[in-house]
């Protein structure tokens, strides 16, 4: 039985000098160590053996099994090292090479037009107001010179919540909540996102931006909202662009008037984006209707104010060209990464 112990301590040193991964290796050990091994065959035999003998032979067993087991301990230090040796070198570096920068993102060309709109007006002496984007009926309807019975709201086409909560259709309510709360000289540009249900082609979104704006105070007229206007679009366009006033109708203004740009796509000829009209409408202007100011708690007997109301959107499109809406919405960087 000693020698059937050498030989397998033999076997299992020379084996272990063949093994090349671990799977390989707690197989080895099974075979040799395990309940139904080589080592556990030999030790049922054990009862065998005089009284005398037992203990020396199991003395034997007992070392070749551990050194059996620190043999293959040593093994799987010598397996570990190897796979960790090689996984440095299939995952080296080289130190050398330049460096990869980061890209960089940058403004989408209605937040770049929208801050540029607001450094402009900022300039001239304006504060910028900002307001929720889901309103009271009062605000965005009543307060503006429009009752429930109003045509004028069939044509804005709202998203209502209830019958008194909505999504706003335009920046104007920021303008009723700034006079609510604050007395004149008031001079404001309210930019933000409005909502209507419009359906979607080449110059119509039922998701939108405005920004509108408010001066109040003592003796103003519509002289100084038309010199705004110009100096408006003469700080973002440049000089020596055409533009037009005609007289319109506002319920929240008296007098009125649109102000029209020059068609961008057709210069002027018309087109189905201008609709023949060689212009194409920006914004919406007017003198503040005196029930507007009562509405706010001003008297229109000593103050007089202008609004105006202009689309992000269609100013973006003619500072870049753009004869699609729908592209300032697809997040395609193809397109985005132009401007």
């Amino acid at each position: 039985m000693k020698q059937a112990l050498e030989r397998i301590e033999q076997a299992a040193k020379k084996e272990l000098s063949e093994i090349r991964d671990s799977k390989e290796l707690e197989a080895l050990r099974i075979k040799f160590l395990g309940k139904k091994g080589d080592l556990s065959a030999i030790m049922k035999d054990m009862a065998k053996l005089s009284a005398e003998e037992r203990p020396v032979i199991g003395q034997i067993a007992n070392k070749v099994r551990t050194d059996i087991s620190e043999a293959i301990e040593k093994r799987a230090e010598e397996l570990k090292a190897a796979a960790s040796e090689l996984k440095l070198k299939e995952e080296r570096l080289d130190v050398t090479l330049p460096g990869r920068a980061p890209k960089l993102g940058k403004l989408h060309p209605l937040d770049s037009v929208m801050r540029e709109i607001e450094d402009i007006f900022i300039g001239m002496g304006f504060d910028i107001a900002s307001g929720p984007e889901v309103e009271y009926d009062y605000y965005n309807f009543e307060a503006l010179n429009l009752p429930p019975d109003h045509p004028a709201r069939d044509t804005q086409d709202t998203f209502y919540i209830s019958d008194k909560i909505l999504l706003r259709t335009q920046t104007s309510p920021i303008q009723v909540r700034v006079m609510e709360k604050k007395k004149p000289p008031i001079r404001i540009v309210a930019p933000g996102r409005v909502y209507r249900s419009d359906a979607v082609d080449a110059t119509h979104s039922p998701l939108f931006h405005q920004i509108e704006g408010l001066v109040v105070d003592k003796g103003i007229t519509m002289t100084d909202l038309v010199g705004i206007s110009k100096m408006f679009i003469e700080r973002l366009y440049g000089e020596n662009l055409k533009i037009r006033l005609r007289p319109h109708h506002f319920p929240f203004t008296e007098p009125s008037a649109e102000v029209d740009m020059e068609c961008f796509n057709c210069g002027g000829k018309g087109c189905s984006m201008c609709k023949g009209e060689g212009y194409i409408e920006l914004w919406g202007s007017g003198m503040v209707h005196p029930k507007v100011l009562r509405n706010c708690g001003i008297d229109p007997e000593e103050y007089s104010g202008f609004a105006f109301g202009m689309g992000l959107e269609r100013l973006v499109m003619r500072k870049y060209g753009i004869t699609d809406l729908r592209l300032l919405y697809e997040n395609d960087l193809r397109f985005l990464e132009q401007f």
